[in-house]
């Protein structure tokens, strides 16, 4: 129940941050895509802060914190060992 009552309490903030900035909702393909891209880093920035807090670089407190994943997720050619991607799995099942 918690994640849900601060999901709400996010898109209450959002919301008016959109009125502010008087964006109406739903928001504009682009405006709406670089919102999400500011939601992916933002989730990244307190996990990157605490690695370089501890005194890692940025660069290794990136890779420590498996931010690219998280943003990006698995990128062609770049799976490790036998995963598999969605598609590939997508397949299987139909």
């Amino acid at each position: 129940m918690k994640v849900y009552v601060l999901s709400l309490g996010a898109g209450i903030l959002v919301g008016v941050i959109y009125s502010l900035l008087n964006v109406r909702s739903p928001a504009p393909p682009l405006v709406a895509l670089v919102g999400l891209l500011g939601i992916l880093i933002g989730e990244q920035a307190i996990p990157v802060g605490k690695k370089i807090m501890a005194g890692s670089g940025l660069s290794a407190a990136w890779r420590q914190a498996k931010c690219a994943p998280h943003m990006f997720g698995m990128l062609p050619g770049r799976h490790a060992g036998g995963e598999t991607s969605a598609v590939n799995a997508a397949e299987k099942v139909s």
